[in-house]
């Protein structure tokens, strides 16, 4: 698997592997973006500072990754569902300390409770919960910073 800076040509890719994975958590009731809205965030995020990732492996784009390096902080990390499992969230998530080498923060959605458990083991600390826009949906925020 390769991990690369995405190009606008993958903006596409990234925002179904986006959708898909938010589908696959059975949250879609919660909040439904659309492709539409994911597609269209995607270059706006990119303007206000995201650095945007793709994971890929024989030309296809498995996963997406996205962080603001000035914040610390890990915005976007999602594995197309059909490659959940393998290995590939881990190995973002390994990227992301080599680019966030001292701290990282993110947030979780609170009901998607497999996302967070897994932060969780991850050796993410759990500081609080909040309601965040554009979904308005509450949010889990961790932290991990080097030992």
């Amino acid at each position: 698997m390769n991990i690369r800076v995405a190009t606008p040509d993958d903006h596409d890719a990234l925002a179904r592997i986006w959708l898909e994975s938010w589908y696959s958590t059975g949250l879609q009731s919660l909040f439904d973006p659309g492709l539409s809205m994911l597609r269209a965030r995607i270059p706006e995020e990119v303007a206000k500072g995201w650095e945007l990732y793709a994971a890929e492996e024989a030309g296809e784009i498995l996963a997406m990754l996205a962080i603001h390096p000035r914040d610390a902080y890990l915005d976007q990390l999602w594995v197309a569902p059909a490659h959940q499992g393998r290995g590939i969230g881990r190995a973002l998530l390994a990227f992301t300390r080599e680019k966030l080498p001292h701290e990282i923060w993110l947030r979780c959605v609170v009901q998607n409770e497999s996302a967070w458990r897994w932060y969780e083991r991850e050796g993410f600390l759990f500081e609080g919960e909040e309601n965040v826009p554009p979904s308005n949906m509450r949010m889990k925020r961790y932290r991990w910073k080097r030992g």
